[in-house]
């Protein structure tokens, strides 16, 4: 294959790819809109609805760490479809259910299916990544905060007309479900993998668990900022129902775009230099509003802990994928941990904020966020140079 080959057909492979995190990142987008529905529909109170969408959550973290053997085995073209499909469908189901129960089984494959999705399309992402010659990991990511903007907006709308919201997903999920299968074709193979002694159940190889942690700690303050920064703003900073309202949106937009320049920023610095800028940010996002008691400088801390764990987490995959010969095994161990976060955050911050107040919770997410900062070297590229190379245009 010449290099003009392997380019162009980097090039396709990196639209496609992009496609998939879009499609991924829509569907979180969709449902999450639609969630008072389902509640209303299976009559949950908010204990009950806390804990089946839970299950979501125990359904990825379960079924993470036994994808990447399929991953390995299979093709991208016909593993990414596999779970991509079933994630943009499942959720029909899971508006359907006449019951808590069956709530929290459709939730669970709904988790299953998203998570072994999200390992597959970051070894793609790796993988297109190396052939494409530069960082793009970020730029992926930034499509699938894109796609869950996307979603929700439509979601908004959807909600306002009073469309149900299995009608809803299912429109939505059939127009993915085309979108998934056309890009399919045009994901590429990796370079291929030692197949003897793959492991069924992937856990964190010793030189990726650096990784993990740099990982879980990015997520723990996304996590926490997504879940308790409206109230934040109202109750601490004393912002009226509306600017508190606006809080995620308004730090996923930034996530978004620091996501989609993230690139730039490794391709210039590299993945070392920039995580740690990054973490400096979130740090001194997370002070800045553990002292705030205004709506202004709250809101300020949270666009700069926005900014500064945006490229933390699709660094993490990256670097998980290049740190040995298996990069669907490395990711899937190191998704498992990171995801955890997403479990631990707001029980942590809300266990805190019981003991103490708010505002001292997020001391514990700035504490995390100087750990990115620490453990950045992590994330360099083993036998590399920490800048990468540009793509041969040749």
């Amino acid at each position: 294959m010449t290099a003009v080959t392997r380019s162009r057909t980097a090039v396709r492979a990196r639209a496609a790819v992009s496609l998939v995190f879009g499609i991924h990142g829509v569907v979180q987008g969709t449902f999450a809109t639609r969630i008072p529905w389902i509640a209303d529909h299976v009559g949950a109170e908010p204990g009950g609805l806390g804990l089946a969408l839970l299950f979501s959550s125990f359904g990825a973290i379960g079924t993470m760490p036994f994808t990447a053997r399929l991953v390995h085995h299979l093709s991208p073209r016909v593993v990414i479809p596999a779970f991509l499909v079933p994630w943009c469908l499942v959720p029909v189901l899971a508006a359907q259910a006449p019951s808590i129960p069956l709530l929290c089984a459709a939730l669970f494959v709904l988790g299953a299916a998203a998570g072994s999705a999200d390992v597959a399309m970051n070894a793609q992402g790796v993988v297109v990544e190396q052939a494409y010659g530069r960082s793009i990991m970020s730029s992926l990511h930034g499509m699938w905060s894109v796609g869950g903007l996307a979603g929700a907006g439509v979601g908004v709308l959807a909600a306002h007309a009073d469309i149900p919201a299995p009608a809803h997903f299912l429109a939505v999920g059939l127009v993915l479900t085309v979108g998934a299968l056309v890009a399919s074709p045009w994901l590429m193979d990796g370079e291929p993998a030692p197949q003897e002694d793959v492991p069924v159940f992937a856990l964190p190889p010793r030189p990726v668990l650096l990784i993990a942690l740099v990982g879980f700690a990015a997520i723990f303050g996304e996590a926490a900022s997504t879940d308790w920064a409206a109230l934040y703003l109202t109750d601490v900073a004393h912002a009226s129902a509306a600017i508190g309202a606006a809080a995620y949106g308004g730090f996923a937009a930034t996530m978004a775009l620091a996501r989609l320049v993230g690139d730039r920023l490794v391709n210039r610095f590299g993945a070392v230099r920039t995580v740690r800028l990054s973490g400096a940010a979130a740090t001194a996002g997370a002070l800045l509003v553990a002292v705030a008691r205004s709506p202004v400088p709250a809101i300020a801390g949270f666009v700069l802990i926005g900014i500064g764990v945006a490229v933390a987490v699709p660094l993490a995959f990256a670097a998980a994928g290049k740190a040995g010969p298996r990069p669907a095994h490395q990711i899937a161990g190191v998704a498992t941990i990171v995801y955890g976060a997403g479990l631990a955050a707001p029980a942590t911050v809300g266990g805190v904020a019981h003991a103490t107040s708010l505002s001292v919770s997020f001391l514990v997410v700035a504490a995390l966020a100087a750990f990115i900062i620490a453990g950045a070297g992590a994330l360099r590229p083993p036998d590399e140079a920490d800048r990468p190379a540009e793509l041969d245009p040749s």
